[in-house]
């Protein structure tokens, strides 16, 4: 068995004297491993850095198996984004959150998500405002997607501005107002507002996906609230 797909780097860890186990978040196959012989060459072990984009043939003989792969890289951004804690803390943090995927079960939309994210992390704003979008849909992918297209107690779609933190439904600034202290902000960039939305709305956006995660994907398997996420906000100044 075989296929050629386009992946990003999310991580690797040696085997043997001079192979490595590359996993990608591929487009077609999603997150998948696979062996890379001579993956610790010189030759290679630029292209196969955390963060670049690679052009990847896997083969097995069972689809069960391991698999090897043939890798040549495409988009090498790996060394940008070490410069800064924030960018290489995102791109952590973008991997463990691949990582909440089964894995093998395709994902297109949030490969194409994490290629946009990856490509904007060393711009900090931006690459913030991306990544929390992406928590959003790393959770509909899961299947704890938010509502946010119209208020769950009217159903006006303008002016929405809040969030249940118990139901994931939105609710607008008017019929929230009464129990805004109980509620999650909602902000206006997660509704298709502004690219680059300031330091506060963004920070809303994280603890609103942060909710989200720990009681719905964190909490139930177990598992405690990545400390890359955290690294990530205080390299922002944001937690």
């Amino acid at each position: 068995m075989d296929w050629t797909d386009e992946g990003l780097v999310i991580g690797s860890r040696r085997h043997g004297e001079a192979a490595i186990i590359l996993e990608l978040m591929t487009a077609a196959h999603g997150r998948h491993l696979g062996l890379v012989r001579g993956g610790r060459s010189r030759s290679l072990a630029g292209v196969l850095q955390p963060g670049n984009t690679v052009v990847a043939t896997w083969r097995a003989r069972l689809d069960e198996h391991l698999g090897t792969y043939l890798v040549e890289g495409q988009v090498l951004r790996a060394a940008a984004l070490i410069a800064t804690p924030a960018s290489t803390f995102g791109l952590q943090h973008l991997a463990s959150l691949l990582r909440l995927l089964p894995e093998r079960d395709p994902h297109p939309g949030l490969h194409a998500a994490a290629e946009r994210v990856a490509g904007r992390l060393t711009e900090p704003l931006l690459a913030a405002a991306l990544l929390v979008r992406f928590e959003l849909g790393v959770l509909a992918d899961l299947g704890f997607g938010l509502d946010l297209g119209a208020c769950a107690l009217t159903g006006v779609r303008a002016d929405l501005a809040f969030v249940s933190p118990k139901t994931g439904c939105a609710a607008s600034r008017a019929a929230g107002a009464p129990w805004a202290d109980r509620l999650l902000v909602l902000p206006a960039f997660l509704l298709g507002g502004e690219e680059v939305p300031s330091p506060a709305d963004i920070a809303a956006g994280f603890a609103l996906t942060g909710h989200f995660l720990s009681r719905r994907v964190y909490e139930p398997r177990g598992l405690p609230p990545p400390r890359e996420r955290e690294a990530f906000l205080r390299a922002l100044e944001l937690a």
